[in-house]
């Protein structure tokens, strides 16, 4: 059984609309590392969960509502990730709950989702012309998608497709917009684009691409499946650096956008065209 098969999802849902900090359901993330042969405290990278959130609202004293764009930041070692229909659901319960204005909203929603996470989550609340201003953007370096592969697998991740020539070094940044998965409760296809810039060997980028969409019908979580592909990579290459992340296509409102990587690196927030 796999541990979200507890919680709210797949499941009938009545829709709360009052400040619900019970509705949240945490996932260890500690059976999922050590299927990968991962433990806490030795992970091979660093990273956060970036969450964006396009449908927060709440009440002002007045009985007015706020609309806003949440971000939320969950760090890539903390305990537990957040089921993402807990999540929908608690975010839902500020709708009819008065705050006193959007201070007051970060700080319920740094305390509650920290308290779930098990580690401290980076909170930010914008309005909706601050986030139309940054626009739409695209991800770096080059897109590997036109490439010509064969495949016929698709139930789980196919590590050994992967290729590299050890005799000549680069430091490059490949693309992708095939990466699909599924939910490991629901079944559910989860759409997403996946960005892998290193400095090792050279990835021969048909095989990067045929090993992406051997994830087709894997199911998983978003974070795992970036953690999946982040380990697959480094066993093959032993790079000088690394750094995997997905952008994933919203459901619910939310989007889920797991980096992980082998250095301290900026983070690119801005959403892509599918989000």
């Amino acid at each position: 059984m796999h541990p979200a098969e507890h919680s709210p999802l797949g499941k009938s849902s009545e829709y709360v609309d009052h400040y619900s900090p019970e509705l949240l359901y945490p996932i260890p993330r500690a059976p999922k590392w050590a299927e990968l042969g991962l433990q806490a405290g030795q992970l091979p990278y660093q990273g956060v969960d970036y969450w964006n959130c396009y449908e927060l609202s709440w009440l002002l004293p007045s009985g007015k509502p706020v609309v806003a764009i949440g971000e939320f930041a969950i760090p890539a070692d903390s305990p537990n990730i957040i089921e993402s229909k807990s999540f929908k659901l608690y975010l839902n319960s500020l709708n009819q709950t008065p705050f006193a204005d959007t201070q007051a909203v970060c700080e319920a929603l740094r305390r509650d989702l920290s308290a779930v996470a098990g580690a401290p989550v980076g909170v930010r609340v914008r309005s909706l012309d601050e986030v139309g201003e940054e626009g739409v953007a695209r991800l770096p370096g080059r897109c590997i998608d036109a490439l010509d592969v064969e495949i016929t697998g698709y139930d789980h991740p196919r590590p050994e497709l992967l290729r590299c020539d050890p005799q000549r070094q680069v430091e490059e940044c490949l693309h992708s917009h095939l990466l699909k998965s599924n939910c490991p409760v629901t079944g559910q296809p989860d759409w997403g684009s996946v960005v892998v810039d290193y400095q090792g060997p050279a990835l021969d980028p048909a095989s990067l691409l045929a090993y992406l969409i051997s994830f087709r019908q894997h199911r998983d979580f978003h974070e795992q499946c970036v953690e999946r592909i982040f380990l697959d990579l480094q066993r093959l290459l032993q790079p000088r650096r690394l750094t995997v992340y997905a952008r994933y296509v919203r459901r619910g409102g939310l989007d889920i956008n797991p980096y992980r990587s082998s250095e301290a690196s900026q983070v690119d927030n801005r959403r892509l065209v599918r989000q």
